[in-house]
């Protein structure tokens, strides 16, 4: 018996390529969607990664400033306790430069 190809053998052939052809084709879209919805999760993480690193920034920056006006506060440094609607009334009984 020859080994000839007859146009049967050459069909099933042609048609077992195709078929692993086509489950390649399947292989790679099945990791490429993969790796596009990782991607897009990465990105989401990264976005909510950044959010909260400015929302710990502002809260930290918001602690400083209000740190800082409590201790000027205490030493009466602070320039809104220091305005001339808190400054002590010179015409009050009780104020001894009022005397004189």
């Amino acid at each position: 018996m020859s080994s000839q190809s007859t146009p049967q053998n050459i069909t099933d052939k042609v048609e077992e390529m195709a078929n692993q052809a086509q489950m390649k084709k399947d292989e790679m879209m099945s990791q490429t969607s993969m790796n596009s919805q990782s991607s897009d999760q990465n990105a989401s993480y990264t976005s909510q990664a950044s959010n909260l690193l400015q929302q710990t920034g502002e809260q930290m920056k918001n602690m400083a400033q209000g740190a800082a006006e409590a201790v000027k506060n205490t030493l009466g440094m602070n320039n809104a306790t220091n305005n001339a609607s808190n400054a002590p009334d010179t015409n009050h009984p009780s104020n001894p430069f009022s005397r004189g």
